[in-house]
């Protein structure tokens, strides 16, 4: 059996670390390429030239680490670069007491709501880590008033659920082929008699086990409309709600119209939040931290954004959502990941 191929950090000498380390570190806090003059004013334990860091820096852009943007002497970090440097160079801090305090009193202090607590949350998130926050969590399901199937076009028909809270939802979905002018009321009316008191997925499971007993009320197109309807509402995207708060705050640390554009890009990245919501999908899968960076995400990949992210679970210890941040590349990652596992923990025990 073959064995995996050495990372590069693994083929870096003590030298090349350190250099690597301290370039990576000051360009996450400034944001700008950094040069050979700038690490030997901070490097001074290695006494090294500047001559001598730039042979470092030459070997560490070979390895696919380093690049140097325009015609810049500086170099900043690859995404590879900036992963290994999470994965394998990166101190992890801890959270100072003033931090630990605002983000309990925020989530302690909302109105105890499940969505009023994780939309604080988001919002302690992106006030501290000037980014922008967002949770995805399990949708609450309210209990139904009326539902509505109405048609839109020759082809397609629309869903419309009142909640007893007074919401309103709507779904678009597509009508059987040669359907009638009555199907549409006859289908209502048949789900409606069943709503009483029933979330949705209850009504769904009531009107579906149903149908069977009463074919003569209820022709088969209608039946077609009311499988239709109820499927497009029972799945999928309508099981979970995304919050995403802060946006601004990503506009706060640009230093260049190509960053600007970037964070137009992440703006109308944002907006697919289908998509946003697959990818947080992919931090359910256990627990702690996980980080995104740049390209690993298709979502952000022109963007060149990071996300970091960390479920939380029930009074059951099931995993039900995640939250997080995004913001670009060069983040302090030292202090917004425990900043993310705090901020879990605490939904987690607000939850239980």
């Amino acid at each position: 059996m073959s064995q995996d191929p050495a990372s590069p950090l693994q083929l870096l000498n003590g030298r090349s670390i350190e250099v690597f380390r301290q370039l990576v570190d000051s360009y996450l806090t400034t944001g700008e390429p950094v040069g050979s003059r700038t690490l030997s004013q901070s490097l001074t334990n290695l006494n090294l030239s500047p001559a001598s860091i730039r042979n470092v820096m030459a070997d560490l852009e070979q390895a696919g680490l380093l690049f140097s943007p325009h015609t810049s002497a500086g170099r900043m970090p690859t995404q590879q670069g900036l992963r290994m440097f999470v994965d394998g160079l990166l101190e992890v801090g801890d959270l100072k007491e003033d931090e630990r305090r605002s983000i309990e009193s925020q989530l302690s202090g909302s109105s105890q709501t499940v969505e009023d607590m994780l939309t604080q949350a988001t919002e302690a998130l992106s006030g501290l880590s000037h980014c922008a926050g967002l949770v995805m969590a399990p949708k609450a399901e309210a209990q139904l008033k009326h539902i509505e199937f109405v048609r839109v076009s020759d082809a397609k028909g629309l869903v419309i659920l009142v909640s007893e809270d007074g919401s309103v939802e709507n779904r678009v979905f597509d009508l059987p082929i040669g359907l009638p002018a009555s199907a549409l009321a006859q289908a209502t009316n048949f789900v409606n008699a069943r709503l009483q008191g029933r979330t949705l997925v209850e009504a769904g499971d009531v009107v579906l086990a149903d149908m069977d007993s009463h074919k003569a009320e209820l022709d088969a197109l209608s039946a077609k409309i009311v499988k239709a309807g109820l499927a497009t509402w029972s799945g999928g995207e309508g099981a979970k709600a995304l919050i995403v708060r802060g946006q601004s705050k990503l506009l706060e640390d640009v230093h260049a119209q190509e960053d600007l554009e970037r964070v137009r890009q992440l703006f109308d990245d944002l907006e697919a939040k289908a998509d946003l919501a697959k990818l947080l999908d992919l931090a359910r899968g256990g627990e702690g931290v996980k980080i995104f960076i740049g390209s690993e995400s298709k979502l952000f990949s022109l963007s060149g954004s990071s996300v970091i992210v960390a479920p939380y679970m029930n009074t059951e210890q099931k995993i039900v959502g995640v939250i997080g941040v995004i913001g670009p590349q060069r983040l302090n990652y030292a202090r917004i990941i425990p900043m993310v596992d705090y901020t879990a923990k605490v939904v987690g025990r607000l939850l239980s």
